[in-house]
């Protein structure tokens, strides 16, 4: 890997914004894990996902309202990924560890990894954000250019056409591809991963056979194969555009910075929080309903900062960080709504297409 290091001798904002995060914790009484809430938001997106996988299985209903069920099935499977599996991998979810080990195989019930997540997300994604060559994230493609680093082909002129539909498949390739191939190439864009226990080999091969099982395997013999499929696409396109539009509109848009160390070590001449601040952006802070079903992942800043707490905690925190910025004259990069920072997005991606 790339080395790549950050100007943390001092570290004087994170410890500023850390001291006021540990006040407010301690003059409320209050945990850093998940409340009542979150408890309640997990357990209504479980049972809802169950029911609504029991129900295309086995009620006949007209093909339409089965689509529309098929949709919502998929955006109930991205909710348990924001909300529960991204909080439970962090730690965040509760202070046990055995119910965050527990709740972030939720992720692996979606046919996703989550030691490999972790890796990917809590490491290299969280570390070196933004940082091409690096994150993962960002990764070059002959479909999408994400930055001005990375090499232009032709078809990217149309990339802020396609791009939308294109994040349909993230899911897809996320499960039968991605996975499989770090699990054999045992590293990440050059950074190599570390040893895997005999216990996550296990989890990794029988959560892979009982995705196939339940989600593949028993849907086709039950309802047949022509409608498994169109099903099957349905919801992966469904899942798969909400979970990459929340990492798009977080990172990906004009006002985020990118870092180029493709070629070279590079030292980023801001403390790694500073970093954090210019490589993300808010988006949408005050809908609430966004705010649900997102696990407050539209508080994108306040989560890197502190992804050990739960976004249940964020929009107290986002004042504390936005007041920190205003007076150390950092810019806070923030959208006021989804359609906004999508927009911008979408802008930027044209943007990176022209030659």
């Amino acid at each position: 890997m790339t080395r790549v290091t950050f100007n943390n001798q001092k570290s004087v904002f994170f410890r500023s914004i850390s001291s006021k995060v540990d006040q407010y914790f301690k003059e409320n009484n209050l945990k850093r894990t998940g409340n009542r809430k979150l408890y309640i938001k997990a357990a209504i997106l479980l049972i809802g996902a169950f029911l609504t996988y029991m129900t295309l299985l086995t009620v006949s209903m007209h093909p339409v309202l089965a689509i529309a069920i098929c949709v919502l099935f998929g955006i109930t499977q991205a909710a348990i990924g924001f909300n529960i599996m991204h909080d439970a991998n962090h730690g965040s979810f509760s202070t046990r560890k055995w119910v965050n080990y527990l709740m972030g195989l939720t992720g692996n019930a979606l046919g996703v990894n989550s030691w490999f997540w972790k890796q990917k997300h809590n490491v290299i994604h969280h570390t070196y954000t933004n940082v091409d060559g690096v994150d993962d994230d960002i990764i070059k493609s002959p479909f999408l250019r994400m930055c001005e680093s990375q090499p232009r082909w032709k078809l990217h002129k149309f990339q802020f056409l396609y791009s939308l539909p294109l994040y349909g498949f993230t899911t897809l390739m996320w499960i039968f591809f991605d996975d499989f191939e770090k699990y054999f190439r045992k590293e990440i864009q050059g950074t190599e991963l570390k040893k895997m226990e005999l216990r996550e080999h296990f989890v990794f091969w029988a959560s892979k056979i009982l995705y196939v099982l339940f989600f593949v395997l028993i849907p086709m013999y039950i309802i047949g194969i022509v409608p498994f499929i169109i099903g099957f696409l349905i919801i992966h396109f469904s899942m798969g555009i909400s979970l990459a539009i929340v990492f798009q509109l977080a990172h990906v848009v004009e006002k985020t910075h990118f870092e180029d160390a493709n070629h070279q070590a590079i030292k980023i001449n801001d403390e790694w929080a500073v970093h954090q601040i210019r490589t993300t952006a808010d988006f949408a802070t005050h809908n609430k309903v966004i705010g649900w079903f997102t696990g407050g992942l539209n508080f994108q800043v306040e989560h890197h900062l502190f992804p050990h707490i739960s976004h249940v905690h964020y929009p107290v925190i986002h004042n504390i960080v936005k007041d920190a910025c205003k007076e150390n004259s950092i810019r806070f990069n923030q959208y006021p709504s989804m359609m906004s920072a999508l927009i911008s997005h979408l802008r930027f991606l044209k943007q990176l297409g022209k030659a």
